[in-house]
């Protein structure tokens, strides 16, 4: 069991609900990985639009924690005013703080994003802001309050991985009180692990799963995938090593050896110089 914000969860993978070929996929994917909190943008799947009161219906069947996003905005205003939305929608005062600065790679706008995090953080929100690996930015968003941080790995559903594992060690280094959980940019099981190893609390992902061939299959891949990477890191992982150390020691003896060495040894001694 792990504490994010005011919940208790048993599950570190959070999964989003965009871009399934089916609602009947969404629903056993998100069944088959056992998550918890799933992720809902009202810009992007309004319930007015066709099939919305069914997604919202489904969405609302399946028992999980909501962090409604603010996916879409690109100023800091625009991403209050959805967030106090969801909040009255959902009836939760979590949200998933994205504000775009940039339609190419999808990068967070630091600016916005921040003063958005203080108005947000002061109307009584837990903020879950989407931000980059930098560390200056992760800190500014701190300070006004965030008690957790949502870096990216790679840019929003490039499936590139960990692209700056420096960056991510020293985050998790420099804010050892902060919950972190990557978000964006995770592309396989392995990255997953990766990211849970250097001591990440948890996994946010979408795209990795539901456009994988088999979704439910690649549910199930990322759900095994995070509880080894937080078992590895709980474990303790060795140091790495720039040469090569045997994992036998060669300079003992075998036990099964030890009475036939000595003999022989002593046999040796006795022998006339």
């Amino acid at each position: 069991m792990w504490t994010l914000a005011d919940k208790m969860l048993s599950s570190r993978f959070l999964l989003g609900t965009a871009h399934y070929a089916s609602l009947d996929i969404m629903k056993n994917a998100i069944r088959a990985a056992k998550t918890e909190v799933i992720t809902v943008s009202l810009k992007r799947q309004r319930p007015e639009k066709k099939g919305g009161e069914q997604f919202w219906s489904s969405i609302k069947a399946m028992n999980c924690h909501l962090l409604p996003n603010t996916a879409g905005c690109h100023q800091a205003n625009e991403a209050i005013t959805m967030a106090e939305m969801a909040r009255d929608m959902f009836q939760t005062n979590w949200i998933k703080l994205e504000v775009i600065g940039d339609n190419y790679n999808l990068q967070p706008d630091p600016f916005e994003l921040v003063y958005a995090a203080k108005i947000l953080v002061k109307k009584g929100f837990e903020v879950f802001p989407y931000c980059t690996d930098d560390l200056v930015l992760c800190q500014r968003l701190v300070d006004v309050g965030c008690r957790i941080l949502m870096p990216w790995a790679a840019p929003i559903g490039s499936g590139k991985g960990l692209l700056n594992v420096y960056a991510m060690e020293t985050l998790r280094q420099r804010l050892p009180h902060i919950t972190l959980i990557v978000d964006a940019g995770i592309g396989t099981p392995s990255d997953a692990v990766h990211a849970l190893e250097l001591g990440y609390d948890a996994i946010l992902l979408n795209t990795a799963v539901a456009l994988a061939k088999k979704p439910i299959q690649m549910a199930e891949a990322f759900r095994d995938a995070i509880i080894a990477g937080r078992a590895a890191f709980e474990a303790g992982l060795m140091l790495e090593r720039n040469m090569a150390s045997p994992s036998t020691n060669l300079v003992d003896t075998p036990f099964w050896h030890q009475e036939k060495d000595i003999s022989s040894l002593q046999d040796w001694m006795a022998l006339p110089s």
